[in-house]
């Protein structure tokens, strides 16, 4: 399959204006995603999607870039225009505020549209914050590997644990998070954002609920892999740090 790579990017963030240019560890955010996705293996290309003149200079140093309408709702939407352009099986929509994204979660969200038309990925969840935290979405999963529901709730309860510390319950369930990167075939995508807001979609502001009302399945991808997203100013020194050890421990 032909399968590209395409990274939303926007100027105008409330919490962070410029984002995806804002330096880290001496290079823009951006150019650390992309780096990522041009290690993966399943990815034919990769383009930086964007309506910024000031992003495109930037991204298109280091990247192919699609200008686009600066009108979409959505990253989804987004890269469903440049979709419609491409000569492509799919597209992987990879976050543009992630630079320490794994590869391989990108390989896997990418493999799993071989069998079904959109993919996801999700993680354990492991700490109490995250299992108390509505920003943390949680997914279960069918035994086929399909999306059951997605939550801002924990979800399922355990209805004979229900009144144990946390700590009991995540150690009774296997309890997972979603994580926010999508593939799509491309005729998929290209229908996904023709359907209007879902009642369910409105309700927990999730927009892959709007694929699931619509019948449209969703595979997931179970990884090991620890989101580290950058929101705010206040994040680059944390990703620095981290971007540090990650080379202190690279082989030689």
């Amino acid at each position: 399959m032909k399968i590209a790579g395409i990274i939303p990017a926007r100027f105008a963030s409330t919490r962070f204006p410029g984002k995806p240019i804002a330096l880290i560890a001496g290079k823009p955010l951006i150019q650390h995603v992309v780096e990522a996705c041009h290690r993966a293996k399943k990815l034919t290309e990769v383009i930086v999607a964007t309506d910024d003149d000031r992003i495109r200079e930037v991204a298109s140093r280091f990247c192919r870039v699609e200008m686009t309408s600066d009108r979409h709702p959505s990253g989804s939407d987004r890269i469903a225009e440049v979709a419609a352009r491409l000569d492509c099986d799919g597209v992987v929509n990879v976050q543009g505020d992630e630079p320490l994204m794994d590869p391989r979660v990108v390989d896997q969200v990418a493999e799993g549209l071989t069998h079904t038309e959109m993919t996801t990925a999700a993680a354990p969840i492991r700490t109490e914050t995250d299992y108390d935290n509505p920003n943390v979405v949680k997914v279960v999963v069918g035994v086929d590997g399909r999306a059951l529901y997605f939550s801002r709730r924990t979800i399922p309860c355990l209805r004979d644990a229900a009144t144990r510390p946390t700590s009991e319950q995540l150690a009774a369930f296997p309890f997972l998070k979603h994580l926010g990167i999508y593939g799509y075939r491309r005729e998929t995508l290209l229908r996904f954002v023709r359907y209007p807001v879902s009642p369910l979609e409105n309700a927990e502001k999730l927009e892959q609920l709007r694929a699931l009302e619509h019948g449209i399945p969703i595979y997931v991808a179970q990884v090991d892999y620890e989101s580290t997203g950058v929101d705010v100013p206040a994040d680059v020194a944390r990703v620095e740090a981290l971007l540090a050890l990650k080379f202190i421990g690279a082989p030689e």
